[in-house]
């Protein structure tokens, strides 16, 4: 089904999880809780909503939980879920060391992801008080039986994939596919098809991409990102895919130019008239130290410069809604009287 165009949505996606991951932390702190109210405060000041999707330790964490309730209560923000399979229960080992091998959810079995799923998103529901129909999957890995799952628990919307990006080489179970590929997947939203997650069908699960767009050197000479001994200079002359996310936007260029990145991705999706911006972070990438990327209060400092300036020009061109939000503006009829 296609998804019919309106004015541009703006949907900022937050993975809401522990402190520091990338370093894979056998203890996980949530410290980073504390951090978000002044977050909070920026995308209030803009009319935007975040939507804070949240996994195991977060759900357990009494300080977000308050947030939670009250940003709820307020109608300024949706909590969302987010599971990391390595440690949300049920523990069942998959590797001989899982916290180090991070492995994907889609690599246990189906009745163990049923459970995991389960367990999280009772928690959350639990302690907030709000039924989930948001979701992210933790590393970015999806498939046609996972979508399954979280239709059965309730969920009208994912937000999993990155259209062109092949995660296959990042490694979860030794001996394993490794991430999902999604090179050939649709770059904007559409309801999945129940065998083929890239396919587009009349209803079910609403896919909402990230917003992740090729430049144009990836455009007219894609082959040249392919060839190993060119794609240091043609990822130094333009990165190919550029998100709308400042860790990538700093990962691929120097600090003073990520936002410039991000701004040419936002007003070239709106100049297309595409439905959706997506914008992402990481709840511990508020919080000095909490990342590889911002580690000192300076860093934090240049990063909201960044986001207000960022926000503010979005604001003259889109509409900020949450994921929830748009799933109830392009629901088919049928749906519409279920979520009701």
């Amino acid at each position: 089904m296609q998804i019919p165009r309106a004015r541009t949505a703006f949907i900022i996606t937050i993975d809401t999880e522990g402190d520091d991951l990338w370093s894979r932390p056998r203890e996980i702190s949530t410290r980073n809780a504390r951090y978000l109210p002044r977050f909070q405060a920026l995308c209030d000041r803009f009319n935007f909503k975040p939507v804070y999707l949240a996994n195991h330790e977060m759900a357990a964490c009494d300080a977000f939980v308050e947030f939670a309730r009250d940003v709820v209560h307020h109608g300024t923000a949706e909590i969302g879920m987010h599971l990391h399979a390595w440690n949300s229960p049920p523990l069942e080992p998959l590797t001989a060391d899982d916290f180090r091998h991070q492995p994907y959810l889609i690599e246990y079995p189906p009745a163990l992801m049923r459970q995991k799923i389960r367990a999280v998103t009772h928690l959350l529901e639990d302690r907030i008080g709000r039924k989930m129909v948001s979701h992210r999957a933790g590393r970015w890995a999806f498939d046609s039986r996972y979508a399954e799952l979280l239709l059965a628990e309730g969920y009208r919307v994912d937000c999993s994939v990155t259209p062109g990006v092949d995660w296959s080489t990042n490694s979860g179970a030794p001996g394993g596919k490794g991430g999902s590929d999604y090179t050939d997947f649709p770059d904007q939203p559409y309801f999945l098809d129940a065998n083929d997650p890239s396919r587009a069908a009349a209803a079910g699960l609403l896919e909402v991409p990230m917003t992740i767009r090729p430049s144009a050197l990836y455009r007219r000479a894609a082959w040249t990102y392919q060839v190993p001994l060119l794609r240091r200079a043609a990822n130094r002359l333009a990165p190919g895919l550029g998100w709308l996310c400042p860790v990538q936007a700093a990962i691929r260029a120097p600090v003073e130019r990520h936002l410039a990145a991000m701004l040419e991705i936002g007003r070239e999706a709106c100049s297309a008239g595409l439905s959706h911006l997506e914008f992402m972070l990481h709840s511990s990438e508020l919080m000095p130290g909490g990342s590889p990327t911002f580690r000192r209060a300076s860093d934090i400092e240049l990063l909201y410069e960044h986001l207000e300036m960022l926000f503010e020009e979005v604001a003259v061109h889109c509409r900020g809604m949450t994921l929830e939000e748009f799933h109830r503006a392009h629901a088919p009829p049928q749906e519409e009287v279920l979520c009701a």
